[in-house]
């Protein structure tokens, strides 16, 4: 989702290295956005919300192997981390560990949860320093709560998926680099691509791709760093390769099958 207008100050490119942790031609041109993911874009504009990469602590007993009892079929379930707990505290107070929060931030903000109210507001403590959690808190529950919204993104009415169906919303992160640093504050970039929609027959909300620069203001608050405020922008959008997009059944079964990664970086 985006936040309340872009900014150009150097959000794209940087010779910082990064150690991204999640895999990412020529080719056909690229589908136009979806409606959906349109109106995720105008929403966020309003309420300063990410599009968008850990995902908020789901307990599981699932085998270790992430397979049942019968070994025939994985049990991660839909847009769930897989591995342990998500990293979303305990950075290191340098550049890198701004940039690993920004990263972890950023998927934990893009992910199916922010649609649970109770997973929401653990998302929101995690991530925000505290003033700025308190003065979002109320907006970030209005619109995920609002009926307008749901059903114009393709939910029902209290936010669950229709039936025979699959919610997707994660954030993957291609990059970051740090674009200010100085003791307590740090201004961190995150270029990253977006999946959104539902997985599933005869859906009107398709899961698409987009792509989105991210640039977040940090603050080292009570031993970790937090999200004060944040921009973001389109792009840098590749070139999209020459391959047919997979039916809504092969869709739904990745989304269940592959669980989401629990750290970014």
């Amino acid at each position: 989702m985006s936040p309340d207008g872009p900014q150009d100050d150097e959000l794209y490119g940087g010779s910082g290295q990064t150690r991204t942790r999640l895999p990412e031609g020529s080719g056909a041109r690229r589908p136009g956005r979806s409606p959906s993911r349109s109106l995720v874009t105008v929403v966020g504009v309003v309420v300063l919300l990410i599009a968008a990469i850990a995902f908020a602590n789901r307990g599981t007993d699932d085998p270790a192997d992430g397979s049942d009892s019968s070994g025939t079929k994985p049990a991660a379930a839909p847009t769930a981390p897989t591995g342990a707990k998500p990293v979303a505290s305990g950075f290191e107070h340098d550049e890198q560990g701004a940039q690993s929060a920004a990263a972890n931030y950023a998927v934990q903000l893009g992910s199916a949860d922010m649609f649970d109210k109770a997973k929401r507001d653990g998302i929101v403590d995690d991530v925000y320093t505290p003033s700025a959690a308190d003065a979002r808190r109320g907006d970030l529950d209005k619109v995920y709560s609002s009926e307008g919204f749901l059903t114009g993104i393709g939910l029902n009415k209290d936010g669950s998926a229709p039936k025979g169906s699959t919610f997707v919303s994660r954030t993957i992160p291609v990059g970051t680099k740090t674009t200010a640093y100085k003791g307590d504050s740090a201004t961190v970039s995150i270029w990253y691509s977006s999946l959104f929609g539902l997985a599933g027959e005869g859906t009107q909300n398709p899961v698409s791709e987009s792509w989105y620069t991210n640039s977040y203001k940090l603050r080292w608050v009570d031993g970790d760093w937090k999200v004060e405020d944040f921009s973001q922008k389109d792009g840098p959008v590749p070139v999209g390769r020459d391959q047919r997009a997979s039916t809504a059944d092969d869709m739904a079964k990745a989304v269940k099958e592959y669980g989401g990664f629990s750290y970014a970086r």
